[in-house]
């Protein structure tokens, strides 16, 4: 039953309120519904009725529900909502291997798996992070605006990397990366911040994609073509290697 589930933060009924629109997206909403009743002031009615659905669409945009996270650390949870694009074997990142004179190592050089999730405009932008732990780097790179299901993407667009490691050395990384039509990723989290699992770190505006680099040893256990849900879906159990076929319906 509904009433037996607590949000993330343990304060009430899961189902029990509408979601929460972030603070980015409330400015928009209103912007456009103020133009809405502008238009309607001026008996524009053709104009004034696309701006009103046109805001509510904004305020969906932006929603930031809770999540049920999953507490058993040995899960890798979904950083995004959107569906499984690509799982394949790749290089980590140079940005997230080389030493940056942080003192902290990054990440082992060599092939791990990565998961890429792409985000239509009709799934949550809010990104989560996929396991507990301190952030050691935070890395953003300029790039295009090449579509986001391409997978030149990944090393095309704009995006940002971010390192989480856990207080017992396993490290994981992972990408925002904006699209087509996404213009602005938004960090919501700095290196040295401490994170829980699932929590908030970030978001990208209108489409786009993340990609999750599980460590090595660790496989995927999603299937290309799967809906996922931030800090819901497990992707991943550190040191699994599951024997996924197939994809999903």
């Amino acid at each position: 039953m509904a009433g037996d589930l607590l949000d993330s933060q343990g304060r009430g009924e899961v189902f029990s309120t509408l979601p929460r629109i972030h603070p980015e997206g409330r400015k928009f909403g209103i912007a456009a519904f103020g133009l809405s009743l502008l238009f309607a002031l001026f008996a524009w009615e053709t104009l004034a009725w696309p701006m009103a659905f046109l805001s509510l669409g904004i305020l969906a945009f932006f929603r930031d529900p809770d999540r049920v996270v999953p507490q058993d650390e040995r899960f890798i949870v979904s950083p995004a909502d959107g569906t499984v694009a690509q799982i394949t074997e790749v290089d980590a990142p140079h940005e997230l291997v080389v030493d940056d004179g942080s003192g902290t190592e990054g990440l082992a050089p060599g092939p791990v798996t990565r998961v890429s999730i792409v985000l239509s405009i009709f799934d949550v932008h809010i990104n989560r992070t996929p396991i507990s732990g301190m952030v050691r780097r935070l890395v953003y790179i300029p790039g295009k605006f090449i579509n986001a299901d391409l997978d030149k993407a990944s090393e095309d667009n704009e995006r940002q990397l971010i390192l989480i490691e856990r207080s017992d050395g396993v490290k994981v990384g992972f990408a925002q990366i904006a699209g087509l039509i996404a213009r602005r990723i938004v960090p919501f989290v700095k290196p040295g911040d401490t994170l829980g699992v699932g929590q908030r770190v970030g978001m990208i505006r209108f489409g786009s994609r993340v990609e999750v680099y599980l460590p090595r040893g660790t496989g995927s256990k999603v299937m290309l073509g799967q809906k996922v849900i931030a800090g819901e879906t497990v992707i991943a159990e550190i040191g699994s290697q599951p024997l996924l076929e197939g994809v999903s319906q």
